[in-house]
C-alpha cells in the first residue's frame, strides 16, 4: 500500500492491469485460446514485475508499455470504441441515478396548495390593471424561471372583440405544449401554457367567455410560480416508524375515494390505534391530549391568530368550523368531524394525515386513514425553486 501511495508508476500500472483485465473478461467469448494465453501470460508477467518491490520504476514503465503492445495485438477492435465507452459510462451513471432514485432520494414535485404555506403548490398572480408591477425583460424572465420558479405570460389585444373560448393544449414536442383562444376575429397562441389557463378548477387567466376586450388591452398577464420540488427520503422508514409531525409522502393506489396510481404529501397526524378529535378552537385531540404550538413539527400550524382561511396556518378545521368560515359553495370540509365531539380512531397499522392549509386539503378528515406500508418516505430537501423554503428548513 504504501509503494502504491509513493510511486506513480505502481499507480499507472495497477490501473493498466484492471483495464486490461476489464477488456480480457468483455472479450472471453470471442478471443482464440491461444490468443487468450498470450495476452494472460503478458497479464502474469507484469504483475510479478508490479509486485517486486525491487523492480526500478523505469522497468515498471517499459514492461507497461510491453503489456500494452501484446493487448493491442490479439484483442480484437471494437468499431467506435469510442462511442462504446461512452455509452458504458452513461448506462452505470443512469444505473446509480435510478438506484438512488428508486432507494435513496426521489425527486416530488407538489402539485397542489394543500400544504400550503409549509410547501407550495403551483400558484399564479393576475398582473392585469396592476400597472405599479414590473414586467421582466427576455432575460429576466428567463432568470425568474430557472431560479426562481416564475412564468410569465403577456397577451394583448389586437383588436376589439369577445372572447369566445379557448381549445385544448396541444402537444408539439415531448415538452412543448401550444394553447390557443379566440378574441373577436383573432386567434391568440401561448406556447407551454400551465395547468387550467382558461378551465376549472382555477381558471389562471381569470377570463370568461363573452369578456369583451379592447385594442391594446392585455387579455393575459399573468404570473405563475411553480410547485415546490423537493427529495423524498425513502430510507428513514426502513429503519424507523413513522412519527407525528412527520410530512410524509405515500401511495394513493387502493386506497379508496382518492386519486389513484399517485402519490400523496401530507403531515402526520395519528397513528395506529388512537383517537382524534378536532376541536373547535381548530386543534387535533389524540387520546384527549390536545396538540398545541409545543407540539414538535406543529409550531406553526397552531401558531394562528386569525379566523380560518386558504394558504394561511389555521390549525385543524372540523365540519362545522369550515362551514362557519369557509365558502358556501363547499357543503363540507370535515365529513368524519361534524364538530369538536365527532371522534375517529385510527385502525391498527394505519395512518391518519392532513394538509397544513386544512380550508383547502383534501385529506383523512374526508376519506379516513390509510395502511401504514403505504408510506415511501419522508420530506427532506426542497431543492427548486429557490425561496424560503429552499433546504431543509421546511418544519
Amino acid at each position: 500500500m504504501l509503494r502504491w501511495l509513493l510511486s506513480k508508476s505502481v499507480r499507472q500500472g495497477h490501473e493498466l492491469l484492471k483495464r486490461i483485465e476489464k477488456h480480457l473478461r468483455a472479450q472471453d467469448d470471442i478471443l482464440t485460446i491461444a490468443n487468450r494465453q498470450k495476452i494472460e501470460q503478458a497479464i502474469d508477467e507484469f504483475r510479478k514485475i508490479l509486485s517486486d518491490p525491487n523492480t526500478p520504476k523505469k522497468r515498471i514503465d517499459s514492461a507497461g508499455i510491453e503489456l500494452a503492445l501484446t493487448a493491442d495485438k490479439y484483442f480484437k477492435i471494437y468499431p467506435n470504441s469510442s462511442v462504446r465507452e461512452n455509452v458504458d459510462v452513461a448506462l452505470v451513471a443512469l444505473v446509480v441515478a435510478l438506484a438512488i432514485r428508486t432507494f435513496f432520494l426521489q425527486p416530488m414535485a407538489i402539485p397542489t396548495g394543500s400544504m400550503q404555506p409549509s410547501l407550495f403548490g403551483i400558484t399564479h398572480q393576475d398582473l392585469r390593471g396592476s400597472e405599479t408591477t414590473n414586467y421582466p425583460s427576455i432575460v429576466g424572465r428567463i432568470y425568474k424561471f430557472f431560479v426562481n420558479g416564475e412564468s410569465y405570460y403577456h397577451v394583448i389585444a389586437k383588436e376589439d372583440g369577445v372572447f369566445e373560448g379557448a381549445g385544448e393544449p396541444k402537444q408539439f414536442l415531448p415538452f412543448v405544449q401550444k394553447q390557443q383562444f379566440k378574441v373577436g376575429s383573432q386567434i391568440y397562441s401561448v406556447w407551454l401554457p400551465p395547468d387550467s389557463l382558461f378551465a376549472p378548477p382555477y381558471n389562471r387567466s381569470g377570463i370568461v367567455v363573452g369578456q369583451k376586450f379592447k385594442k391594446g388591452e392585455s387579455i393575459i398577464k399573468l404570473k405563475v410560480t411553480s410547485g415546490d420540488r423537493l427529495f423524498v427520503d425513502r430510507v428513514a422508514y426502513n429503519i424507523r416508524h413513522p412519527k407525528r409531525g412527520d410530512i410524509i409522502i405515500f401511495e394513493s393506489t387502493g386506497i379508496p375515494n382518492i386519486t389513484q396510481n399517485t402519490h400523496y404529501i401530507k403531515r402526520l397526524i395519528g397513528l395506529g390505534g388512537e383517537t382524534i378529535q378536532i376541536g373547535d378552537d381548530r386543534h387535533v385531540v389524540i387520546n384527549g391530549t390536545r396538540l398545541d404550538a409545543a407540539t414538535p413539527h406543529f409550531e406553526n400550524l397552531y401558531a394562528f391568530k386569525t379566523p380560518p382561511k386558504e394558504d394561511h396556518y389555521s390549525g385543524h378545521v372540523n365540519d362545522k368550523i369550515g362551514r362557519q368560515f369557509g365558502k358556501p359553495e363547499v357543503p363540507h370540509y370535515a365529513p368524519h368531524f361534524s364538530d369538536g365531539l365527532a371522534k375517529f380512531t385510527v385502525r391498527t397499522n394505519h395512518l391518519f394525515v392532513c394538509g397544513d392549509n386544512t380550508m383547502s386539503s383534501y385529506d383523512s378528515r374526508y376519506w379516513g386513514d390509510f395502511p401504514k406500508e403505504k408510506a415511501v418516505g419522508r420530506h427532506s430537501f426542497v431543492f427548486w425553486p429557490i425561496s424560503e423554503r429552499f433546504g431543509w428548513g421546511v418544519r
